[in-house]
């Protein structure tokens, strides 16, 4: 579905290059817009369309002249909006909901002067505020243009050729770009959210924890007993580190608290266990062999040798040093991590995704042993290095530590060694195990252990090791990790009688949640369905493209023209999907929904036959407000699996064993295949 979105997407632009040139220039404008600059991802859909270029859906120099005029007129714009109303407009909706953006962007300019107009171009958050206060600041017209436009014959290069570069790479995989462009996308997806959701929770926690450290520090004054003069001294204010380790505590109890959730779901079989195998499959589905060749490596940078050395090089550097308390730590540190992962792993004996790929202790899955030893190996030395630095420097430490311990954790869901839950729950038990151990470094005096010459020789030790270990284990490793043929073949009398009841019986979602039936298999091709089911009125959805998608906006007179919305099962999106008009309560208002998924079985007769799962829905379509269009699923399913039943005219219509009638189900499921494949069975 997704690739024949992008498919017509691309067509369609090639058909109306303008309106993609129209686009960059809006987006490039929007940019400089206050409050809009900051919610319209602008940066990303340019670098996006540029990588269209190499392909000659659009052209270069038309692309690059819309964004240079598209970022000279923002910026004219705001400029001039300051220049008419001055500081009356901070005052107006939105702009006074963002009072802190408004001050960082003043002492900005103060700071920059006339410069901070070319600057900000590039700065995010203060560069939709930067003209705006230019212009009310008193800056000269004549001064703002020239570096106004001088900014934008640099930022729109910087923009659109790396997106032709992107378009060039993609261009010279071939087959492999579409698959390698969704996991990138995934990937970009994911550390977005995460990055976000960090912010969010450092935002609002942070108020709150200063308020639990507060009510904390009041009770331990009020008494006299170990664990309260022990709280009382972590917590005093005079201490130069007291607010640093309140913020950890705050993280430690996050983590704790994270860990034992997945914990409980992974021993109850709660959703995340079956969000698991939906994301496990999702990934499967767009592995390649560069994507291959990539995530290997990157495990590999996170395998145990890697570990054991860096750990001993580390060890060896701050014993040189005689850095004895630290070097105790940092032994704790990561040798705890492991036998602390071990011990779980033995305690719960899950089984990995593919359980060929480890032996003895190792072939347990949860939690992920790359995933909390990496967090702590790279967190703890970060934690380390970064003492001796300044603020700037210690945040790109620890990112570069982040990106690394990421990507790492990626590698191990791409290659399918350990599902979601595993590398979630290594990452949380990771985390607050270093945490705490950092807690008590903090306690004593730090010492001193040449962070600068530590942070080459841990960098240079982690390069040699992982590119050692890459070299000796990758051709071995690329076999070991290689994705697994999971087709199965079953005969087609075994699966009209009991086989069909292996398949799974509700659709399951990305999040684990247990969604409606999967009431009907169909063994045979799509094109021979689609010839049974036109006779009745079904049609194949429309694909979703830049046109189809407007209808949705639109007041519908034939529900079946609006394409249908895809539902995940298990990681996958429909392969195909018909629909055909209700007659309850009008045609146009209602329609019955077929979603069909095609399966890991091969049936065998007398040829090879696919063998598809389908879900089949009755929604309702609505217009609230008139303003556009929504779909609301009814929560009966016998009826329209009898409608799909009528209309196949023959089939067979089955009981599961362990499912009972709930939730507008009568628990059965119709069975068809294909005619010629063998003689068909009368519904009943």
């Amino acid at each position: 579905m997704l690739a024949s979105f992008l498919s017509s997407v691309i067509h369609w632009l090639s058909a109306h290059p303008h309106t993609a040139y129209i686009a960059v220039f809006l987006l490039a404008l929007s940019e400089s817009i206050p409050i809009m600059g900051v919610v319209v991802p602008g940066t990303a859909v340019i670098i996006a369309l540029s990588a269209l270029v190499p392909s000659g859906v659009l052209v270069l120099w038309p692309l690059m002249a819309a964004a240079i005029f598209g970022a000279i007129v923002g910026d004219g714009l705001s400029f001039w909006l300051g220049r008419r109303y001055h500081r009356e407009i901070l005052g107006l909706w939105p702009l006074k909901r963002y009072p802190e953006l408004a001050e960082r962007s003043e002492a900005f300019f103060k700071r920059h002067g006339d410069k901070s107009v070319f600057i900000a171009r590039f700065a995010p958050g203060v560069r939709a505020f930067i003209p705006l206060l230019a212009g009310m600041l008193g800056m000269s017209v004549r001064r703002f243009y020239a570096v106004n436009v001088a900014s934008a014959l640099v930022w729109a290069p910087s923009h659109i050729l790396p997106g032709v570069l992107v378009g060039v790479t993609f261009g010279a995989l071939g087959s492999a770009a579409k698959p390698l462009a969704i996991l990138l996308v995934i990937l970009l997806a994911t550390g977005w959210v995460t990055w976000r959701l960090g912010r969010w929770v450092l935002r609002r926690g942070l108020p709150l924890l200063e308020v639990l450290v507060t009510e904390a520090r009041r009770w331990a004054e009020t008494r006299d007993t170990w664990l309260s003069r022990r709280v009382g001294d972590l917590l005093d204010p005079a201490r130069s580190e007291a607010r640093v380790l309140a913020i950890m505590l705050g993280l430690l109890g996050g983590a704790a608290w994270l860990f034992f959730a997945i914990l409980e779901d992974v021993v109850n079989g709660d959703p995340l266990v079956l969000a698991d195998y939906a994301i496990y499959n999702a990934l499967q589905e767009v592995r390649t062999p560069l994507g291959d060749t990539i995530m290997v490596a990157i495990t590999e940078i996170g395998d145990t040798k890697v570990v054991v050395i860096v750990t001993a090089v580390v060890f060896l550097w701050l014993a040189w040093k005689r850095a004895w308390r630290t070097a105790a730590f940092w032994l704790v540190a990561v040798g705890g991590a492991s036998a602390l992962n071990t011990v779980i792993k033995v305690t719960l004996h899950r089984a990995r995704p593919d359980e060929l790929l480890y032996a003895g202790w190792s072939a347990f899955s949860f939690p992920s042993g790359h995933s909390t030893t990496n967090m702590v190996l790279y967190g703890f030395l970060a934690f380390l290095i970064a003492g001796e630095f300044r603020p700037a420097v210690r945040v790109l430490i620890g990112t570069g530590a982040a990106v690394l311990i990421f990507m790492i954790a990626c590698s191990r869901l791409y290659l399918g060694a350990h599902w979601f839950s595993d590398v979630a729950g290594g990452a949380a038990v990771g985390s607050a195990w270093f945490i705490l151990l950092a807690i008590f470094y903090l306690r004593r005096p730090v010492e001193r252990i040449g962070s600068s010459a530590l942070l080459v020789t841990a960098s240079a030790t982690v390069m040699l090791a992982g590119g050692g270990n890459i070299y000796r284990s990758h051709t071995m490793d690329i076999e070991r990790y290689a994705a697994k043929n999971a087709i199965q073949a079953r005969a087609l009398a075994d699966w009209w009688t009991t086989g069909w009841q292996t398949l799974p019986d509700r659709r399951v979602d990305l999040t684990g949640e247990v969604e409606e039936p999967l009431a009907f298999q169909w063994a045979g091709s799509v094109q021979g369905l689609q010839d049974v089911l036109q006779r009745d009125g079904w049609r194949p959805s429309l694909n979703w493209t830049p046109l189809t998608a407007l209808k949705w906006l639109a007041a519908p007179t034939d529900t079946t023209i609006l394409p249908v919305v895809p539902h995940f099962a298990s990681g996958r999106l429909p392969d195909i999907a018909f629909v055909r008009s209700s007659t309850a309560p009008a045609p146009s208002t209602a329609r019955f929904v077929l979603r069909l998924w095609r399966t890991d079985m091969k049936l065998e007769d007398r040829e090879e036959t696919p063998l598809w799962v389908g879900s089949i829905s009755d929604e309702r379509i609505y217009r609230p407000l008139s303003l556009v269009t929504t779909v609301s699923t009814q929560p009966d399913f016998t009826g329209p699996r009898e409608a799909l039943a009528r209309s196949l005219r023959e089939g067979h219509l089955v009981s599961r064993d362990e499912v009972e009638a709930e939730g507008g189900w009568d628990g059965r499921v119709l069975l068809a295949r294909q005619s010629g494949s063998s003689r068909e069975a009368p519904v009943r």
